[in-house]
């Protein structure tokens, strides 16, 4: 059996930083997950707003 890699669907990208699949921030081709990306949002200039 070949094991290949995903070309599309929910598992076919993960996180940028720590491989994680699920919960990715796909927007802007931005490619973290939702943990990571509340990290380091606001050193790439996002903010909070209430």
């Amino acid at each position: 059996m070949v094991q290949t890699t995903k070309k599309f669907g929910r598992g076919a990208h993960e996180c940028k930083r720590c491989g994680r699949k699920q919960g990715l921030v796909r927007k802007y081709d931005i490619y973290l997950c939702r943990h990571c990306f509340r990290e380091i949002a606001h050193d790439m200039g996002f903010e909070k707003y209430t």
